[in-house]
Parts: C-alpha cells; sequence; structure tokens
C-alpha cells in the first residue's frame, strides 16, 4: 500500500466525539504530497486536565474554531478514494464514528489500517510500539508528539515504511 491517508485525532476530554484537533498526511505513490491541520470545537465542550497535559489545547484555543462538520467538509475531497491509516486506529476510528453519529453524518465505511498492529506483526523486539518508539525505530525523529498533524506524520512515516 502506497497510497493512504494517515490520521490523528487529539481530543478535549474522555469522550470520543470531543476532537479538538485533527492532522492528516496524504501519501501517494509513497511520497507525502499534502498535509492538513485544524482545531475543533469540541462535543462536549469542556477539556479534561489530563487531555490538556498530554496536548497542550485548552478551551480558549478552540472557542471560535469550525466544528467537526465544517472541518471533515475540507479533509473529505483530500482523503477521497484513499484508505485510512492510524497509529492505534482504535481510538482514531472510534472518534471519527462517535463525530459522524453525533452529527448525524452518514459515515462512508472507510478502509482503516493500524501502524500499532501491523508494527507488532513486522516489527519484534521493541521496548513498546507507542507512536515515538515505532517512529525512531523507523528513523523518524518525531517532534512536538501529541500534536495531531506531527502524530499523523509519523503514522504515515512509518506506514511508508511497514505497509511495503
Amino acid at each position: 500500500m502506497n497510497s493512504f491517508a494517515a490520521i490523528d485525532f487529539e481530543t478535549a476530554n474522555e469522550h470520543r466525539t470531543s476532537v479538538c484537533s485533527v492532522g492528516v498526511v496524504i501519501v501517494r505513490d509513497g511520497e507525502i504530497t499534502d498535509r492538513f491541520y485544524s482545531l475543533i470545537r469540541p462535543e462536549p465542550d469542556y477539556y479534561r486536565y489530563g487531555n490538556i497535559m498530554v496536548h497542550g489545547i485548552t478551551q480558549d484555543v478552540t472557542e471560535n474554531a469550525p466544528i467537526f462538520p465544517q472541518v471533515w467538509s475540507q479533509i473529505e475531497p483530500l482523503i477521497e478514494d484513499l484508505p485510512l491509516i492510524a497509529h492505534n486506529k482504535v481510538f482514531d476510528e472510534g472518534c471519527l464514528k462517535a463525530c459522524f453519529r453525533m452529527y448525524r453524518m452518514d459515515y462512508p465505511d472507510y478502509e482503516f489500517f493500524c501502524t500499532v498492529r501491523q508494527a507488532k506483526a513486522k516489527l519484534k523486539g521493541l521496548s513498546n510500539y507507542q507512536l515515538d518508539t515505532v517512529s525512531a525505530y523507523c528513523g523518524f525523529v518525531l517532534e512536538n508528539h501529541h500534536h495531531a498533524l506531527a502524530d499523523a506524520e509519523a503514522c504515515a512515516q512509518i506506514a511508508i515504511q511497514i505497509f511495503k
């Protein structure tokens, strides 16, 4: 697989619908061709301290941000006909489906792959399979971990190597 969209969400609280940022990296023929990042006003619109400590996004940063459907309308044309890949697809696919349900949008049944699952199958002996560990093993230095675009780029770099 050498054409796909790597995606990463950050959430404001324990609800999967509370996405507060999204990063998408488009890969075509094994090369990164496009990047997209946006803040999102989460639903429900409150932030847990633990989430803020992870990604640094606060309510005052997203109070004027667009809601999920507005952001998704910008992403949709970028990812058309591409499978999606996430590092821990259970989380990111769960966020995507929850947001589609919350806003009563028709979910197009995206094909979704997981770099954690693929890394565990192909890369034996790592101390763990967290994003920063796997990306370092693959030769990509992840800076600004838990920024949605940085994490999506790390996921794309991993996928370029391990989905060959």
